[in-house]
């Protein structure tokens, strides 16, 4: 907690001094001095308690470790939203030990804290969270993402296209962790993405399962990993009908 505290402090400076923005793999897809100042403090944090723990970060950071404990983290996941100030980006910060995503802390635009302990149930702002209780896709709305280059959101628009009819509604706020608390404490019902990467999943992933929901991985034969977020009820015809829309579902 401490740790994304730290970066969403870093997130807020960064707002009120200004900062240079580049492009990564695509003109639609930037780095920050803010991501690159957060995720060195949150490295910086656990070397100095923890030294013998693995660490992966988005901006580079792919440390080796020795205690079975890994840290996963997305410094500020939602760069091209915190540029343009559009309000949806988090400070990410996800444990795996030996292997498996244990712990789970999201810090939100508005300083909205959300964590989860596996085994010990998920908070959002101190109060316990749960997954929405709705039974009918027709009536479920849906969050979604797409990816930067041009051939891959072309797919995936295939896929909402083919999806929007079968929902009430789908949103898309440009933040995994944003999308993953979002089903995890009912705001949206179910979330589906294509290409996420470990950073963008582990967190959000702990706070889903930990709230009472379940998330699925899927490989998908053109690439990438289809990830689906949703409260047990609604897995099975979610999955089904991403599997209509031309996703592989099992």
């Amino acid at each position: 907690m401490r740790l994304a505290e730290r970066a969403a402090a870093i997130h807020r400076e960064g707002l009120e001094r200004g900062f240079e923005i580049h492009e990564k793999s695509s003109a639609t897809d930037y780095v920050t001095e803010i991501d690159r100042a957060a995720e060195a403090a949150i490295v910086e944090g656990i070397l100095a308690e923890r030294p013998d723990d693995g660490i992966l970060g988005e901006e580079g950071t792919d440390r080796a470790g020795t205690s079975g404990v890994r840290w996963v983290i997305d410094p500020l996941d939602g760069t091209a939203n915190y540029v343009r100030g559009y309000p949806a980006y988090c400070a990410v910060v996800g444990v795996e030990v030996d292997g498996v995503p244990s712990v789970g802390v999201v810090i939100d635009t508005h300083g909205t804290r959300s964590e989860g302990v596996r085994g010990s149930g998920a908070t959002r702002s101190g109060s316990g969270i749960r997954p929405s209780s709705r039974r009918d896709l027709t009536s479920a709305v849906i969050s979604t993402g797409f990816g930067y280059q041009p051939e891959q959101r072309a797919r995936q628009a295939r896929v909402a296209s083919m999806i929007l009819p079968r929902v009430a509604d789908i949103r898309r706020s440009g933040s995994a962790a944003f999308d993953l608390v979002a089903a995890a404490c009912g705001i949206v019902d179910a979330y589906y993405e294509v290409g996420l990467a470990p950073w963008d999943i582990c967190a959000g992933r702990v706070i889903v399962e930990s709230a009472g929901g379940v998330v699925e991985t899927i490989p998908q034969p053109q690439g990438g990993v289809l990830t689906v977020a949703a409260p047990t009820q609604l897995l099975d015809p979610l999955l089904s009908l991403l599997s209509e829309a031309g996703l592989t579902t099992g």
